[in-house]
């Protein structure tokens, strides 16, 4: 079925536009077109679902499920959560102050801020249809350990000290009130009719927030894939030196996408000669642990807390990267 993008790519590019398909250029806009119009053409489909299901989702029920919950299964919902959750770092932060404001354990809302960036449905929509289902399934397996053991490491730190007063004390107060005061509230059931105007305006609004990125994404992806002679990648960071995996985390801190926006990037970064888990290395530091997300969280961190958990992410990713590595020649033996 998705050859069919495959199709209209050439058809406007070659054919229409009399581009020579040996051409850098031709190879460039050929990528461009078909990637941008087989990522809209999902989201537009699979965005609208995925909303009508989550328009009986009470965000008040779920935060207060998770906190009667065990600890350890409180991890993984917090996780899960924010994998289901189309939102970066610094839209998370107001759900950040609700979590804590209902006193549910610091690392439980940490999973939930840790995996949000790197997870949400529109990064498994794009990763399935430009790299398969192998490869998104491991994707989602790294970005829910990475969140669940980050928030295991940091409640085992103490780390609610290290928030900022404010939330500090809303945290210790709503942990100091009886559980039977704190009653999720209840939201009357949709209609058909307002589930459908709710995924509607989910459509227009996640569209309208991510369609330059994706516009960024697949030109910076479609220029590396025509102009980048196809040996500069593999000949500078994927010669499977121990180091590499570092420098490209290091390379992705300064610079600042979503997912949604770095995955056709990846793409391109693979087709190219650059090793998984050095490309996954480097994509997760630009999503998560990024310089302009930092500063957003600086509004509820104290600095211990922030570089904690800039360090977490960091060998996170380099352990991540490396073991990839590693491992990719049975797991990803079609890319």
């Amino acid at each position: 079925m998705l050859e069919i993008f495959t199709w209209l790519a050439s058809w406007l590019v070659y054919d229409l536009g009399g581009f020579d398909p040996n051409s850098k250029l031709g190879s460039s806009l050929h990528f461009f077109v078909e990637d941008t119009s087989k990522i809209f053409a999902l989201l537009v489909v699979m965005i609208y679902a995925i909303a009508l299901l989550r328009a009986s989702l009470n965000l008040e029920r779920v935060r207060y499920y998770i906190q009667q919950k065990n600890r350890f299964a409180g991890y993984g919902l917090g996780a899960g959560f924010g994998a289901i959750t189309p939102f970066c770092s610094c839209s998370s932060i107001p759900l950040f102050l609700g979590f804590t404001s209902a006193g549910i354990p610091l690392g439980i809302t940490m999973a939930f801020l840790f995996t949000s960036p790197i997870i949400n449905e529109v990064a498994v929509i794009m990763l399935w249809s430009l790299l398969g289902w192998e490869f998104t399934l491991v994707y989602i397996a790294i970005g829910m350990t990475v969140g669940i053991g980050g928030g295991i490491l940091l409640d085992s730190l103490g780390a609610e000290r290290w928030l900022k007063a404010f939330a500090a004390k809303a945290y210790q107060n709503a942990a100091e009130s009886p559980q039977a005061d704190q009653l999720a509230p209840v939201r009357p059931s949709l209609t058909l009719k307002e589930r459908h105007e709710f995924a509607r305006n989910e459509l227009y609004e996640i569209v309208a927030r991510i369609w330059k990125w994706i516009i960024i994404g697949v030109g910076l992806g479609a220029a590396l894939h025509g102009f980048v002679p196809d040996d500069w990648f593999s000949d500078n960071l994927g010669s499977g030196q121990w180091w590499n995996v570092p420098v490209a985390v290091l390379a992705g801190l300064p610079l600042y996408s979503n997912a949604t926006g770095v995955i056709p990037i990846m793409e391109s970064l693979i087709t190219k000669g650059l090793p998984v888990g050095t490309t996954l290395a480097f994509c997760m530091s630009t999503v998560a642990a990024s310089f302009p997300e930092f500063i957003m969280l600086k509004q509820v961190m104290l600095w211990r807390l922030l570089a904690t958990t800039f360090i977490i992410l960091l060998i996170n990713f380099m352990l991540v990267g490396w073991l990839i590595n590693l491992l990719s020649p049975w797991l990803f033996s079609s890319l």
